[in-house]
């Protein structure tokens, strides 16, 4: 017995110094500086919200808490809590409203203009939050979701514009209620008090269906049940609807149209159902790019678009993914997002069984820097009770999502390719650009940036955003080194 403890002894010791060792080896790659305890307002500086629809915006600040918060030129019919910066509300009539944030606690004060655009679009800028299916797959439950939750709001998430929580495929009940509509199995016991518990943290709720019959993981899907499951998600206080193509192409098939007009069909549908609803909810299309989906997705009423097929942790199907966007820019826009998956870093694995992303430190600074860069939606697809200082400083680089949250709303551009690096330019609404240099050779390489092949100017002021440094003006060029698969990220004005 006590060999037996012994043993046992060791062995969760080796486990606990394999951890830390895994943790060091990842903290020397992080380039993100710590965050200011002073105040710092984050997030984008826009929301949408259509005419009578309620309301409901956490303002991101980082820094020390408690945290006080004040909205000066508040319209009529909002109300701002001054402990947790939650804006909620309702406001009936059309137009711009312009009010200024304001954030302080014992170290300092922030601010911040700030605009909510009452009108037709919704997701003026891409959206920020988390999905199961990358981490958990059918094995998700609801307290999986809450523990997600839970830790966006620990880990600081929250305070850096992270806001969506959706469930993916495998919360649907095996048959429908006696009046068709549907329902939770006992993974999910009441979807309408965790959608409140994620409200009064100031998260908003997602959830997953298809048009077809079937989900992808073979649940209950909306076909010929839209307009109930679109009221449903409403009286449950779903804020997004993910809409996954999955068996709908049997009755595609069955019905013998191969017209676009006829993949259109299903979305329309939905979208037509969601209108109806007393609440705002975010159109997100997974139909993967079939039938070039970004050419049509904005008439049936879709937020984002995928644009590809499934991603997953690898080289290949990141790069795969990111090659395939550089003709797509013209199709984005505010309201309008092309869509190339999930976030592929932290604790991943469709199931029970998680491990690692594969992808290298420097992969992932790819990953998450070409994401930004194309004004993708930004869904972590990792357990996030397991988020490590490396992940963390990944996703809470406000200088780095601030490209991605830039009200402008411009997909960059790939202005450079050969065999060795790629350079895309992304147009920003101060009349800056950010510029990202990726190496996809094998070896270091110092690569050379000529502003006149970009399109700008002779001299520019040159910031690196990863670091979050300063580093001068540069005349005609700047020279970088790239790791192999790696990114150099800047901003130049």
């Amino acid at each position: 017995m006590k060999l037996f403890k012994l043993i046992s002894c060791l062995f969760f010791l080796c486990l606990q110094v394999q951890t830390f060792a895994q943790k060091d080896s990842l903290d020397k790659y992080i380039l993100t500086p710590p965050t200011s305890p002073k105040p710092h307002i984050n997030g984008a500086a826009v929301f949408g919200v259509r005419p009578g629809s309620p309301v409901l915006y956490k303002i991101a600040v980082s820094g020390t808490k408690p945290m006080h918060y004040k909205v000066e030129h508040l319209p009529d019919g909002l109300t701002v809590d001054e402990h947790t910066g939650i804006i909620t509300g309702v406001l009936n009539t059309r137009g711009d409203y312009k009010m200024k944030i304001i954030a302080s606690n014992t170290l300092g004060k922030a601010q911040r203009d700030f605009t909510i655009k009452v009108g037709e679009l919704l997701g003026l800028t891409p959206a920020m939050g988390w999905n199961s299916w990358n981490c958990w797959g059918l094995s998700v439950n609801a307290e999986r979701v809450k523990a997600s939750a839970q830790a966006m709001i620990d880990k600081g998430l929250i305070d850096h514009g992270w806001s969506y929580i959706n469930i993916d495929d495998g919360w649907e009940a095996e048959h429908r209620n006696t009046n068709g509509s549907i329902a939770s199995n006992n993974k999910f016991p009441d979807m309408k008090s965790l959608s409140d518990w994620l409200h009064a943290q100031g998260l908003k709720f997602g959830i997953y269906s298809s048009p077809g019959t079937r989900t992808c993981g073979g649940f209950l899907g909306s076909y010929q049940h839209e307009l109930q499951d679109a009221t449903t998600y409403a009286n449950w206080g779903v804020d997004y609807l993910k809409y996954d193509w999955c068996s709908y192409g049997d009755v595609y098939k069955k019905e013998g149209d191969t017209s676009v007009a006829a993949f259109k069909k299903p979305y329309f549908t939905m979208e037509k159902a969601l209108a109806q609803q007393h609440r705002d909810i975010y159109y997100s299309l997974c139909q993967y790019g079939m039938r070039d989906s970004w050419k049509w997705a904005p008439e049936v009423g879709g937020n984002s678009w995928r644009t590809t097929g499934d991603i997953n942790d690898s080289w290949k199907s990141l790069t795969g993914i990111w090659f395939s966007q550089a003709s797509l820019y013209p199709y984005a826009s505010p309201g309008h997002w092309n869509d190339p998956d999930m976030l592929i870093v932290g604790m991943l694995g469709w199931g029970d069984h998680l491990h690692p992303t594969k992808l290298t430190p420097d992969e992932q600074y790819t990953h998450i820097s070409m994401w930004c860069l194309l004004s993708a939606p930004l869904l972590i697809g990792c357990d996030m009770s397991r988020l490590d200082n490396f992940t963390t400083s990944l996703l809470t680089n406000d200088d780095v999502i601030a490209l991605d949250q830039d009200v402008l709303g411009k997909q960059a551009r790939q202005i450079i390719k050969n065999n060795d690096y790629q350079i895309w330019v992304k147009e920003l609404s101060d009349g800056s650009h950010a510029i990202g240099v990726f190496n996809i050779s094998k070896q270091t390489k110092d690569i050379t940036i000529h502003w006149k092949d970009l399109g700008l100017s002779k001299k520019e002021h040159v910031r690196d955003l990863w670091r979050q440094k300063d580093l001068g003006k540069y005349k005609n060029s700047f020279v970088t080194p790239v790791a192999s698969h790696g990114v150099r990220l800047i901003k130049v004005w």
